[in-house]
């Protein structure tokens, strides 16, 4: 999880909370299902989807879900925001993890299952609600707390924009392959070594390969007297050419 996220889960009681440093996208390479905090349910800039039956959802689900049967699915993907962050829950683990499967198969990068589904979220004391079904999905992307947008952070990397440098905090092996053209190269576990090497009189745009380890170093910038903002998107680079997906 983000180092957002893992500061929620330990204020809703979890102790054991770990930050995977190569983000989303390598850890579901690994295998592994990705679960949403009760938090960024409730909270969080998301698309919460109902898998379970229309008639079901009427009669309790939780707030903001939209109700998506799982066997509408297929026919409702292009009104799902593929950006947006995608929240699942049915009645069936077997249901949920094939529309998880689904949906990654389909383009889908950030995709979570509510712990337990319905039944985990009632016995949490998760709220619900009841009433006619919400079926149509709004969702506008919004920039978290000292996060910086991908316009500004291109202005940067193509250079109209002179008040602010691109940090890069991989790591020398990630870095190897390419990066952006005149970004500082600071890998995160030597940030505090080498602060005399980051320009404090501008903005500080820091990016990783996903945002986790960005947000990180963006924090002990700040703690220093900088102006420093993380970039969160998928980034590939060979060579100076960067493939950017926010």
């Amino acid at each position: 999880m983000s180092t957002k996220n893992a500061g929620l889960a330990k204020k809703e009681g979890y102790k054991n909370v770990r930050v995977y440093l190569e983000g989303e996208p390598a850890w579901i390479k690994d295998g592994n299902m990705v679960h949403a905090s009760k938090g960024f349910v409730t909270k969080g800039n998301i698309v919460l989807i109902d898998l379970r039956s229309a008639k079901k959802s009427a009669e309790k689900r939780i707030p903001r879900a939209v109700s998506i049967p799982y066997d509408t699915l297929d026919d409702r993907l292009d009104d799902i925001p593929k950006k947006a962050p995608v929240v699942i829950y049915s009645d069936s683990m077997e249901e949920s993890m094939d529309a998880y499967s689904d949906l990654h198969d389909e383009g889908f990068k950030k995709v979570s299952m509510v712990p337990g589904n319905f039944d985990g979220w009632v016995k949490n004391g998760g709220a619900t609600t009841s009433g006619p079904v919400v079926t149509d999905i709004v969702w506008v992307r919004k920039l978290g707390k000292g996060e910086v947008g991908k316009a500004d952070f291109m202005k940067a990397v193509d250079g109209s924009d002179a008040g602010a440098i691109i940090l890069d905090v991989r790591t020398p092996d990630e870095a190897s392959a390419g990066g952006f053209k005149n970004a500082i190269a600071v890998p995160l576990d030597q940030i505090a070594k080498r602060l005399s090497e980051i320009p404090k009189d501008k903005k500080v745009y820091v990016h990783c390969t996903t945002g986790a380890r960005a947000d990180m170093a963006a924090q002990e910038l700040n703690k220093n007297g900088y102006k420093a903002f993380f970039f969160v998107a998928n980034i590939d680079c060979k060579g100076n050419e960067c493939k950017v997906e926010d």
